[in-house]
């Protein structure tokens, strides 16, 4: 089954790429983006629908991963190009991640092809490369430590332009230390391509990334994505996490590909879980009145997610850059967008629109 087939129709009462009128109420929020691959270009979707909405401004974007390199390009987007320009942005990204899959052995079969799998479980090569990241490390079969993702994002983003002086959007990316096993987050005058690329690290397939002496990994294992940035250096209290990893699976998993892939979900999506208990309590002292608590931060949590669709790829789609199905996970991201902005929007500035404890606890 094709991604595109999974897509749901949008909320009825949405006005596609709705403009803010000089009346209309405008509303800030914050974004916390996953990582996730090439799965990553669902939140390429999300953004772009929420982008074409002029009602809804953004203060702060914390993010790893895929997530931090989307919060990369469509910085640098609204930095020189406002919308328009962080739309065409990420359009260019993608395209780019597209055509260096263009070049790479990992492709799906001629049977998937056919049968319009765009996942490459049956692909020789894949099967290869998987067995080959279980037996040697990426300083073994990648000795000139090279990452093809840093031409792209030089190609397309000028890291200049992220300095807080310049961009009109805070960012936290976050990665993980790998001596102290803290998280590290890089703010707007410290992102570079080595940043983000330090927040997208897998250290199965790519040596740590050095940063002024200490080494790091994906920020996932610490973040994914770190709230707390967004609840100390914000002022908006809305933060809409847009969800990659599943929360949940129906189905057990059975296979050691998809036992090793649920293992990486759980642990990926535990730093975030722990964040929301901690909101789900100080929320609870906050509701209860309790006196001395009037200082504290009542956050409000929106989740843009589509578990459904998303639980239905594999493990190895996340390495597949081909292009219909990027923009087929594209389409299902602005649709999921659509229908969030539809149900949600009166709610951004006065309640959560998900149940932390029902969600996450």
């Amino acid at each position: 089954m094709t991604v595109t087939t999974l897509i749901r129709e949008p909320a009825a009462k949405t006005r596609a790429g709705a403009k803010a009128s000089p009346m209309a109420e405008v509303k800030t929020i914050n974004l916390a983006l996953q990582g996730g691959g090439a799965h990553g270009a669902f939140t390429w979707g999300v953004l772009d629908r929420l982008l074409e909405d002029e009602r809804i401004a953004f203060e702060g974007i914390s993010a790893t991963s895929a997530g931090a390199m989307n919060a990369a390009v469509a910085a640098f987007g609204l930095a020189t190009g406002g919308r328009e320009g962080a739309r065409q942005a990420l359009a260019n990204f993608w395209r780019r991640v597209s055509h260096l899959g263009d070049f790479s052995p990992l492709q799906p079969s001629l049977i998937d092809r056919f049968m319009g799998n765009r996942h490459l479980e049956n692909s020789p090569a894949y099967v290869a490369f998987d067995m080959m990241t279980r037996l040697l490390s990426p300083y073994q079969f990648n000795p000139v430590n090279y990452n093809p993702l840093r031409e792209v994002l030089t190609q397309v983003v000028d890291f200049a332009a992220l300095s807080r002086h310049a961009c009109p959007v805070k960012l936290f990316l976050s990665a993980t230390n790998v001596r102290t096993g803290k998280v590290k987050v890089f703010g707007n005058d410290e992102i570079n391509a080595d940043a983000v690329l330090a927040s997208s690290c897998l250290p199965f397939l790519f040596r740590a990334v050095e940063i002024e002496g200490e080494s790091y990994w994906d920020g996932g294992y610490m973040g994914n994505p770190a709230i707390f940035p967004l609840i100390y250096g914000c002022e908006s209290r809305d933060v809409a996490i847009v969800h990659i990893n599943p929360l949940e699976r129906r189905e057990m998993p059975v296979t050691a590909a998809e036992i090793l892939n649920r293992i990486n979900e759980i642990s990926f999506n535990s730093s975030l879980m722990r964040e929301m208990r901690a909101i789900h309590f100080v929320t609870g002292l906050i509701e209860s009145s309790v006196e001395c608590l009037h200082q504290l931060k009542h956050m409000l949590i929106h989740g843009v997610s589509a578990e459904t669709e998303m639980a239905g790829l594999s493990v190895a789609s996340k390495l597949s850059a081909d292009w219909a199905f990027l923009t087929e996970l594209k389409e299902v991201g602005r649709a999921t967008a659509e229908a969030w902005i539809g149900d949600h929007f009166d709610a951004l500035g006065l309640r959560s629109t998900i149940d932390i404890e029902v969600t996450y606890l």
